[in-house]
């Protein structure tokens, strides 16, 4: 009998064997993979939502029964309706501009002089379509989302629990926005790890603050851009908690 023949076969057959099995294992943690991502997802969307339901329903119903709106805003005051579906600021102001268009579309470069003019009363809400949309599934660097105060000793992170309802003025000069009513403020102590969370109506704080002091500086619009995964971006955190730290509801 030829030894070696014999030992090179039992040989290429065990090769084939562990390959076999690497691949086995390979495939198996892809399913791992996939299905833990599929469970990831899933925990985004509330269980009050139908997932054979089309999630713009939702919104839909959202803004045209008060009584809806205020039940979701009362069983879940830490998420916007749009988050708890699984959509994005940019669908909420697609539907809301669809359920509520404006009676003019008109743009700086088709109207006459007299339009033009016109523009500068409070009530002008230009219109136009924007195409391109936040995709909140994307990565998202943490650190555009945390801020520090200037002692280096504190981290900040700004939640969005409410948005207004009013259009945005001047679309065409200043972009796709929305006015944050409500945001929950978490506080990170880096020398304790202590973490001190609060909700915050900037909406009412601010006319706190007008009415006591006769001005405000706190700017309530928000690029949708600057939403990341129902966060403010860092850039935005002054401009929001300004009011409060000038009545010191916050010191940061």
């Amino acid at each position: 009998m030829n030894f070696r023949r014999y030992l090179d076969k039992i040989q290429r057959k065990s090769e084939v064997n562990q390959d076999v099995s690497e691949v086995n294992q390979d495939v198996s943690e892809v399913n791992q993979d996939v299905s833990e991502e599929i469970k990831t997802k899933a925990k985004k969307i509330l269980s009050f939502v139908d997932q054979d339901k089309n999630p713009h329903e939702y919104l839909k119903r959202y803004l045209k029964e008060s009584k809806y709106k205020d039940w979701f805003n009362r069983n879940y005051p830490n998420f916007t309706i749009y988050e708890a579906v699984g959509l994005t600021a940019s669908d909420y102001l697609e539907m809301k501009r669809r359920l509520f268009p404006e009676s003019e579309h008109i743009t700086n470069e088709t109207r006459p002089t007299e339009q033009i003019k016109s523009s500068n009363e409070p009530n002008f809400k230009p219109t136009y379509e924007h195409d391109a949309k936040t995709r909140f599934g994307e990565f998202i660097d943490e650190r555009i989302l945390v801020s520090h105060n200037a002692i280096g000793n504190k981290e900040m992170k700004i939640k969005i629990i409410e948005i207004s309802d009013e259009n945005p003025p001047l679309i065409s000069k200043f972009g796709n926005r929305v006015k944050i009513n409500k945001i929950l403020i978490t506080i990170k102590h880096l020398d304790n790890q202590q973490i001190e969370e609060s909700e915050f109506d900037i909406e009412e704080i601010e006319r706190e603050l007008i009415e006591k002091r006769h001005y405000t500086s706190t700017n309530r619009w928000v690029p949708t851009e600057s939403i990341k995964n129902g966060y403010i971006v860092n850039t935005r955190h002054t401009s929001l908690i300004s009011d409060a730290m000038a009545l010191d509801y916050i010191i940061f």
